[in-house]
């Protein structure tokens, strides 16, 4: 952040209601400081506009340049107007401020300030029929009646299958580099994604539901592929698949795809998961929710946020790691293997939570590749928004779209923020910046709630990171991939796993 300018008397601390940090009145006196100007920036023509910034979007820019490209052209300033794909003919509305520093984003995370429904995919929303014909919780407001009983579904499910995660996350965690090992003692190079994807589907099953998908009367081993299947349709304008461009404007972006592409695939995840989450829809009913509701909105968590997260992050996690170098390695080796954290029954989660190093080399990956790039919300009421350098005001009804990818790497708060530092987050002042890492639609330091939009499995998602990490530096000493960009997330190989007793390699 900015540093406030030196006051002449004695400085005095209040509370933010907004974050609970104290504030000093001559940082409240820099806020008031800085100028209210209009927001810069541009719709274009009707139509027109929207088209062009899709086209720059997709075809001629991509995100990140899209992103950095209208900020320079708009004298630096981090917001600014602009249209957001897939616009016309899906989106109703394609006009956004856009959001690109640290300061401006966390209003994103305000539910007095910002509605949340209806935004989960940014411009559009799927058809219902993908999800049963039920708006489910990714897409409600706090203010809905139906979010409170369905987060509390999930925070239930969460506490009750808690004694399952090391066991089940640890025991996928060693068959994959069992099979990543294998591919290579062979002489190949291993793909990580395929069996990552499959490891994290029969964890998740088996964790939540206590049933193994490929035991009899599952579906065997065929749940990546339909959920991948089902979050394309969903997805499919946001998304660019490597098709020609004019063919990828026409089949994805003139109209959304119909869901009876993925009826019977998604027919198949329905019957076994009514059949296999008996106990999570009996936890439903007791919560006074549908047992039909709570069916679809049980796939979505698993299937969509859960599995859809993982394929994303566990990839990501690899990539950054292996390309942090020898040094990195050898520290995350030496702490993990020091710390005591494995013992006869497995690893401890306690133990692992206070690995600094450990923890600090995951929040990085987590800063500088945010598993959800984009974050949306449409402002309530007429409010002023503050970034480092001025004030604008933001009209009711306004879409504000944040860019993370961005606002994670803010200069004026990160140093170096396009360089990946594994232990930036260590000691106090790496964790004062906790604040800034915002990957669960809210801050690191912040606990999601029923009447937030903070992910409500943050601290799984980082307990599976943190084993995922371990037990990779509990069996080798360092590694080397290779990685190429999907469209969604990361396509990893490996292509060397070294340990102090054996090693495989492939070049």
């Amino acid at each position: 952040m900015e540093a406030s300018p030196a006051s002449a008397g004695p400085t005095r601390r209040r509370r933010s209601e907004a974050d609970g940090t104290a504030t000093t009145t001559s940082e409240s006196a820099s806020l008031l400081s800085r100028q209210l100007v209009d927001i810069p920036g541009s719709y274009g023509l009707p139509i027109v506009g929207a088209i062009a910034d899709r086209l720059d979007y997709y075809w001629f820019q991509g995100p990140a340049k899209f992103f950095r490209s209208r900020m320079e052209k708009n004298g630096g300033s981090t917001v600014f107007r602009t249209n957001m794909p897939p616009g016309p003919f899906i989106s109703a509305d394609s006009r956004v401020v856009a959001l690109l520093d640290a300061e401006t984003f966390q209003v994103l995370f305000d539910c007095n300030k910002v509605e949340k429904g209806n935004v989960f995919t940014g411009t559009f929303v799927p058809y219902p029929a993908l999800t049963g014909g039920y708006r489910v919780l990714s897409y409600l407001d706090p203010s809905e009646p139906s979010h409170t009983k369905l987060k509390l579904f999930v925070f239930s499910l969460l506490r009750s299958r808690h004694g399952n995660f090391v066991p089940e996350f640890s025991c996928a965690v060693r068959g994959l580099f069992d099979e990543l090992e294998s591919v290579l003692a062979s002489g190949k190079k291993a793909g990580f994604n395929a069996p990552c994807e499959r490891a994290s589907f029969k964890f998740l099953c088996r964790a939540f539901l206590g049933r193994d998908p490929a035991a009899a009367g599952g579906i065997g081993n065929d749940g990546p592929a339909l959920i991948q299947k089902w979050i394309l349709v969903q997805l499919a304008p946001d998304l660019s698949l490597g098709l020609p461009k004019p063919l990828e404007e026409l089949l994805l972006r003139t109209f959304r795809l119909p869901p009876c592409l993925v009826k019977n695939d998604y027919k198949r995840l329905v019957d076994f998961f009514r059949a296999a989450g008996r106990a999570a829809l009996d936890e439903a009913e007791r919560l006074g929710i549908s047992r039909d509701e709570a069916l679809h909105n049980l796939i979505f968590l698993i299937c969509f946020n859960s599995w859809g997260g993982l394929k994303v992050l566990l990839p990501c996690i690899i990539k950054w790691i292996a390309g942090a170098g020898p040094e990195i390695h050898r520290e995350l080796a030496r702490e993990v293997r020091s710390s005591g954290a494995a013992t006869s029954v497995g690893l401890n989660p306690a133990v692992l939570e206070r690995l600094p190093l450990l923890n600090s080399a995951i929040y990085e990956v987590l800063r500088i590749e945010p598993p959800l790039p984009l974050q949306y919300g449409r402002a309530k009421t007429d409010l002023v928004l503050e970034s480092h350098r001025a004030r604008y005001k933001v009209r009711a009804g306004e879409m504000l779209c944040g860019y993370q990818p961005l606002a994670t790497r803010d200069p004026l708060v990160f140093e170096n923020s396009d360089s990946y530092v594994a232990n930036r987050f260590v000691g106090e002042e790496g964790e004062r910046l906790l604040k800034y890492v915002v990957w669960s639609n809210g801050q690191e330091t912040a606990e999601p709630t029923e009447r937030n939009k903070q992910c409500p499995g943050k601290d799984l998602v980082m307990l599976l990171a943190r084993i995922m990490v371990a037990e990779l530096f509990l069996r080798y000493d360092s590694l080397e991939v290779e990685a190429t960009d999907e469209y969604i997330g990361d396509s990893v190989t490996i292509t060397s796993l070294r340990s102090a007793s054996s090693s495989v390699v492939v070049r």
